[in-house]
């Protein structure tokens, strides 16, 4: 009785805090220091505290959205495998929690890409065979179900670029889709939601112009 009144109680004071715009000041905070934050217990910090949001606001996918790529970050900030493969398996949990709100949409879909190409260039030499396929499945996934999404062109562009080099083809697929990235992302305008994705572009830029490079 005391455990349901516990739940009871923090369910009534979480709607209460996010009627009250608490919803849109954490994500506010919380989304630029997700991108920004250089040190793992700082970036849990973060996480966690979407997580909550995430909990309170069932109806909301941003915060799954987020919570997924806090520990795509984090996964980059360890150097043992193992320590990777765990981030990387929970920011795959978030995507699909995220799902369950919000199904087939192209964002959720790229980010899962992403999330698996970073499984990839965890370890290539033993990856390669179980995680291209993936890869590349969801980003193409990804471009059919957004064929404008700027972040999908942009990550399939580093997908090919990367499985150009090791097996030693040539660039210019990647540079078509890198290209193609920039002009969606020179389309790309405020959307209605400020807490939608718009990362990419400056990363994007720099792939560019090394990609393209490297295929003259």
């Amino acid at each position: 009785m005391k455990k349901n009144l516990i739940i009871i109680i923090f369910s009534v004071v979480s709607t209460g805090l996010m009627a009250n715009g608490a919803f849109e000041r954490v994500m506010g905070e919380s989304i630029p220091a997700i991108f920004s934050s250089d040190n793992p217990e700082n970036l849990q910090q973060i996480i966690n505290k979407l997580d909550r949001v995430g909990a309170a606001e069932t109806d909301r996918w941003e915060p799954h959205y987020y919570v997924a790529f806090g520990y795509l970050r984090m996964s980059s900030m360890y150097d043992n495998l193992a320590d990777k493969d765990k981030y990387l398996d929970l920011a795959l949990e978030a995507v699909a929690k995220g799902e369950e709100v919000l199904p087939d949409d192209a964002e959720f879909e790229t980010l899962r890409g992403y999330i698996q190409m970073m499984k990839l260039n965890a370890d290539p030499a033993n990856r390669g065979m179980q995680y291209s396929g993936l890869v590349f499945g969801s980003f193409q996934k990804a471009i059919a179900l957004s064929p404008n999404n700027p972040r999908a062109h942009f990550l399939l562009g580093q997908m090919q670029y990367g499985t150009a080099q090791f097996m030693g083809g040539g660039n210019a697929e990647a540079c078509a889709t890198m290209s193609k990235s920039l002009e969606l992302f020179a389309q790309q305008t405020n959307p209605e939601n400020p807490f939608a994705p718009s990362w990419g572009k400056e990363s994007a830029e720099r792939s560019h112009q090394q990609i393209c490079k490297d295929s003259e």
